[in-house]
Parts: C-alpha cells; sequence; structure tokens
C-alpha cells in the first residue's frame, strides 16, 4: 500500500500525518503515552480506541478505523474527541461503509473528516462524497490518473438524500431532496 495517495475535493494531500496501526505495530505504538502533546496521529481499529483511557481518548490525536461490521452508535459518547474516522471498503462490492459514513454525519453529526480507506474505485467517488466521506485513500492507478487530471465522474441525476448537499440539478420532485431532514 506504499503506492496509496490522499485526496480531497480539492486535490491529493502531500503529507497526512495519520499513521495506520496494524496488529502488529499497535501494541509498541500504544505503548507511549498518548497526550495532546504527542505529534504522533494514530488511526486504531474500534475495539483498540474504545480499551483506552478517557485522557488517551480526549487526546484529539487517534482516530478510528470502523470495520464493515462495525455499530457507529458504539462511537457517538466520544465524537467530540475524534478527529478522523476512517470507514472501510474491503471490495468494490461492500458497501456498508457508505451506511457508516451517512449515519455519522446525519444522525450523529459528525462535523470533522471521515475517510475512505480500502477499494477506492474513481466511480465510487462521488456516490462517497454524497455519503459524507471527504478524504480518500486511493491505491488504484486508474482512480489516481483520473483524479490528478481532474476527471471525477459526476452524478447528473439523484433521488435520495445526501449528507452533504448537492448542486441544483435534476431531482425527484416527490422524494427528499439533499439537505433536507428525513
Amino acid at each position: 500500500m506504499s503506492d496509496t495517495k490522499l485526496w480531497k475535493a480539492d486535490g491529493f494531500i502531500a503529507d497526512d500525518p495519520w499513521s495506520l496501526l496494524d496488529e502488529e505495530t499497535m501494541p509498541d505504538a500504544l505503548a507511549a503515552p498518548i497526550t495532546s502533546e504527542s505529534n504522533a496521529k494514530l488511526l486504531v481499529p474500534l475495539a483498540h480506541y474504545l480499551a483506552l483511557s478517557d485522557s488517551q481518548r480526549q487526546a484529539g490525536n487517534i482516530g478510528i478505523v470502523l470495520a464493515p461490521a462495525d455499530d457507529v452508535a458504539r462511537l457517538q459518547p466520544y465524537l467530540e474527541h475524534i478527529a478522523l474516522i476512517a470507514v472501510t471498503f474491503p471490495a468494490f462490492s461492500d458497501g456498508r461503509a457508505y451506511s457508516q459514513a451517512s449515519l455519522l454525519r446525519s444522525r450523529y453529526g459528525y462535523e470533522t473528516e471521515i475517510r475512505a480507506i480500502g477499494d477506492v474505485l474513481i466511480d465510487q467517488i462521488p456516490l462517497m462524497l454524497r455519503c459524507g466521506i471527504n478524504t480518500f485513500a486511493v491505491s488504484n492507478a486508474t482512480a489516481i490518473r483520473r483524479l490528478s487530471e481532474g476527471r471525477l465522474p459526476a452524478i447528473s441525476a439523484y433521488y435520495q438524500p445526501a449528507a452533504q448537499t448537492a448542486a441544483p440539478g435534476k431531482s425527484y420532485s416527490w422524494r427528499h431532496r439533499s439537505g433536507s431532514a428525513v
């Protein structure tokens, strides 16, 4: 995954301060005291985050990686202290992270960064944006090339509400519009 690039709507991000911890590196990384003065920004699985002390969770430099089966409701008491939530797309056909992102934005009012990690493909990015995901860890060569060329596919018509307010365009008048209460 060394060829992964981080992208936002305004372009690629050169320096990502966040480190994704895996099962091998996690014990060492979490052994050091986590404070707000620490420069390390760590992304940990939900179970490990919930096992941290209150002071470690409130430091503001611990982010969460949600697995597709994780329940976002478990995060509700901690959302004000979480600077980044990464939702996982293990395969292009697994869309549970769309629902997680949408719930975080619409039901729980989470306003900071939601990052898509895993199998992020170019044709899915506009849909991910509509669900409230605002950064993307992209490793697919076609997606990286198209994003660097500014060739993001557009959605010209929609019928479901979205976490991100859509530009005026075609919609079905009898359904909820983006930005309206559901």
